[in-house]
């Protein structure tokens, strides 16, 4: 048996890790790393990154439960190919996940399948959220990043596009928007 390693995820940066911690130690692993940040998708998971990276064959890979590892089939699978590619393992605690076996590849599949299905719902939810607070006129949206009429108005001084880049923070599509916003050559997105 090798050395095992456990990670903890909350997705947002009021949450705690400190009972996720706890379980991964009281587990014996060896070294814990952790991180807030969303776990539906895989980039930017650096310290989740990092452990595959350490981890050698027979080692394990541990967590408290299977979302903390990702929300989609598709991250979760992929993070088990590369754990098999390695010979390493995932351990999960609260579930009796094993993927060396069929039954708990069954399992494994099945939870991340629950995984899923509430990250859509909860998306779901926030949409119909949203709508409602339209039509009540409560939502407004997000406020805009960029002040197109300071842009203009720096360009109509004489700023030229680098300029502008540089000093709004944003980029030229974007410039070029705020100063030509009637323009149709200039795409939307």
């Amino acid at each position: 048996m090798g050395k095992m390693f456990g990670y903890a995820r909350v997705s947002s940066v009021e949450q705690n890790l400190d009972s996720q911690i706890s379980a991964l130690e009281e587990a014996g692993c060896s070294l814990v790393r952790s991180e807030k940040l969303t776990g539906t998708k895989l980039d930017g998971r650096d310290e989740l990154d990092l452990l595959m990276k350490i981890a050698d064959a027979g080692d394990v890979i541990c967590v408290t439960r299977l979302d903390r590892l990702a929300r989609s089939l598709r991250d979760l699978h992929t993070i088990c190919a590369r754990l098999d590619e390695m010979g390493a393992g995932l351990k999960v605690l609260e579930q009796p996940i094993d993927t060396t076996t069929a039954e708990g590849r069954l399992f494994f599949n099945m939870l991340g399948a629950f995984a899923e299905f509430e990250t859509d719902l909860r998306r779901a939810r926030q949409r119909d959220g949203i709508e409602v607070a339209k039509r009540r006129g409560a939502y407004k949206g997000r406020p805009p990043k960029i002040d197109n009429a300071a842009i203009l108005a720096a360009h109509e001084a004489g700023a030229k596009v680098p300029e502008l880049v540089a000093s709004f923070g944003v980029s030229r599509r974007s410039i070029y928007r705020a100063i030509s916003p009637d323009d149709k050559r200039v795409p939307a997105s």
